[in-house]
């Protein structure tokens, strides 16, 4: 009947008794009988689910226990086998629960990834490194100092209006006002703010959508390699094929002739990046007359992301496609309002288009995200009034400057830094680390020497190895002097 191990529950109150005792039922037979064999029971009585169960019937098994003692002969093993049923019933019910997490674990083993290949991206990746170790994170582009506090009172100021309920699909047109007249004093092209410019949750969703809007199931998108990550998942996203443009090392520059022979009937459109990530290199005239003159009598569309438009340095103005009036007729040019205004987390850019482009756009636009934060829209309209963009190509010239300058007499070999806020440093000539790839170098640096960087692999599909990492300056002085007191002692 059971009564040896129910009675060293009733003997003693202790959870380890009453494991022991219900190690003796944890196996229910089809038939809903008690096995004998503990060891049959082991597995659901060591689950989550049995302790669970166990911790629930504590209290009936404690009631019955005290019955118990104050009775004697038959009483008690009646009290005894109660003890029995309603630890045999909450076994029963632990079965049960382990059966449905099986069927669970089945279905999820049936569903194919669509993505096997990719994991958590090395930015994540590093950042948490950075964190686990207390090492400077240099990895993770983001600025670790705030925005003008102007423009989060101009922010507040619209929730307090009430602007707070959807806005219209393509924007706030105040903003959208505000984006055409910034471009046509920075660079001569008029976009209409009402069919040709729209708002969007940051560069990302831009470059998203615009493959919605284009891209068909085997069309193929060339892309510059190094890239940055998020494009190849989003062409595959949308049933494209990434055919793959290599940058030349160590000074980048496209191979045209490259380029020209990537061109298929197949290719619906072309991706740059200029000031561009990881490089931190910037596209010149030539360049520009180059695709143009590849692109010349195609129906191949340009993507151009341009979010760091406004960080190029040392007298260099910002060549946009949108300059080029052959190219932006084919072509969407895209920025970010989070790289310029310092609020990389609100996620806020826009693109801009020839009309008909635009129109295409905005059919994929109004069912991915359909619009985008509004009282942040009306801020950042508010803040463009100051023209803070002007100033910042020497805001982050000075930072560049004061790192570099920083880590003179480190060993690593630093590339040119011509825009954006990144600038890389080769370690191959150093004999002692030679051996190390990237990845394994940048988690060395991370973990020994307490500073995060990226390795640039991790922008190569193949991950192609250069021997060169990458790091942000858009940090606080004082964090970038941290950084290079460390850095030094390599």
């Amino acid at each position: 009947f059971g009564v040896p191990s129910t009675a060293v529950y009733l003997v003693s109150p202790d959870w380890i008794a009453l494991m022991a005792a219900s190690l003796m039922f944890c196996g229910v037979s089809k038939s809903g009988s008690p096995k004998d064999s503990a060891m049959t029971l082991f597995p659901a009585a060591l689950s989550a689910a049995a302790f669970a169960e166990m911790a629930m019937v504590a209290e009936g098994l404690t009631r019955e226990r005290r019955a118990a003692s104050c009775m004697t002969g038959l009483g008690r093993l009646t009290a005894w086998l109660r003890c029995v049923e309603i630890i045999g019933e909450a076994l029963k019910r632990v079965r049960f629960r382990l059966s449905l997490n099986i069927k669970r674990a089945t279905i999820v083993q049936m569903i194919e990834s669509k993505f096997p290949n990719i994991g958590t991206t090395i930015f994540t990746t590093m950042s948490a490194l950075a964190t686990d170790v207390g090492a400077v994170n240099l990895g993770q582009g983001f600025p670790d100092f705030g925005c003008d506090e102007r423009l989060t009172a101009f922010v507040t100021e619209a929730m307090r209006a009430g602007h707070n309920q959807y806005p219209q699909m393509a924007g706030v047109p105040i903003l959208r006002e505000s984006v055409a007249a910034k471009v046509a004093s920075m660079y001569g092209k008029s976009y209409d703010p009402v069919s040709e410019i729209t708002i969007t949750a940051g560069a990302t969703q831009a470059i998203h959508t615009t493959l919605a809007a284009f891209v068909r199931p085997g069309d193929e998108v060339i892309v510059f390699e190094p890239v940055f990550d998020s494009y190849e998942p989003a062409i595959r996203m949308h049933g494209g094929v990434t055919v793959y443009a290599k940058l030349t090392f160590p000074d980048y520059r496209p191979n045209w002739e490259q380029l020209r022979s990537l061109i298929t009937p197949r290719t619906r459109a072309v991706m740059i990046n200029t000031p561009h990530n990881p490089t931190a290199t910037c596209w010149e005239q030539e360049d520009f007359d180059q695709l143009a003159d590849i692109l010349r009598g195609t129906n191949i569309v340009v993507i151009s992301d341009e979010v760091y438009e406004h960080m190029v340095y040392d007298g260099l103005s910002h060549l946009s496609v949108a300059r080029h009036s052959e190219l932006a007729e084919r072509a969407f040019v895209i920025s970010s309002f989070g790289k310029t205004y310092h609020v990389t987390g609100w996620k806020i850019g826009y693109c801009m288009a020839p009309a008909p482009l635009m129109a295409e756009f905005r059919k994929a636009h109004q069912f991915v995200v359909f619009t985008v934060n509004s009282p942040a829209q009306y801020g950042i309209a508010a803040y463009m009034g100051f023209d803070t963009h002007i100033d910042l190509p020497a805001f982050y010239q000075a930072k560049r400057d004061v790192f570099l300058s920083a880590v003179a007499s480190s060993r690593l070999r630093w590339l040119p830094c011509r825009g954006t806020y990144f600038v890389s440093a080769q370690y191959g000539h150093l004999p002692e680390y030679a051996d190390l790839g990237e990845a394994e170098f940048a988690v060395w640096l991370t973990k020994q020497i307490g500073v995060a960087c990226i390795p640039t692999s991790a922008f190569y599909h193949d991950q192609h190895d250069d021997r060169v990492v990458r790091f942000c300056f858009a940090k606080k002085e004082e964090t970038l002097m941290m950084a290079a007191q460390r850095l030094n002692t390599i």
